[in-house]
């Protein structure tokens, strides 16, 4: 079975890049570009990895990333925060994300993360 990779982005075309080179790859992927009720979306899926962008509609990134990494549930699922801002990395620590990937991003090094993770 394909590992899965849920993508949460407020960007459709960086939803859209994401999804061809994660299906070229073999992956499942399923996107969401918001973070509202980010427990239920994350538990439908169970997804192997989780890419979290910065700036979200309402709950965003940060507050999206510790909830998961506060529930029992799906604490043990990688979350790697992407981000444009410049202070990314500060980010993801605070978040408690398990990497991260400054936007815009090389390919080989998003795909090299993924296989890290996967």
């Amino acid at each position: 079975m394909a590992k899965k990779v849920f993508i949460f982005d407020d960007n459709p075309d960086i939803l859209e890049l994401c999804t061809i080179i994660l299906t070229d790859a073999g992956y499942d992927t399923k996107t969401s570009f918001h973070s509202n009720n980010i427990v239920n979306q994350v538990e439908e899926y169970m997804p192997d990895l989780i890419f979290m962008d910065n700036w979200l509609p309402d709950l965003g990134g940060l507050e999206a990333t510790k909830t998961l990494k506060n529930t029992e549930r799906l604490k043990h699922i990688p979350v790697i925060y992407f981000s444009a801002n410049n202070d990314v990395k500060n980010l993801a620590a605070q978040a408690g994300a398990d990497n991260y990937l400054s936007k815009p991003f090389d390919i080989d090094v998003f795909e090299k993360l993924v296989k890290e993770y996967l």
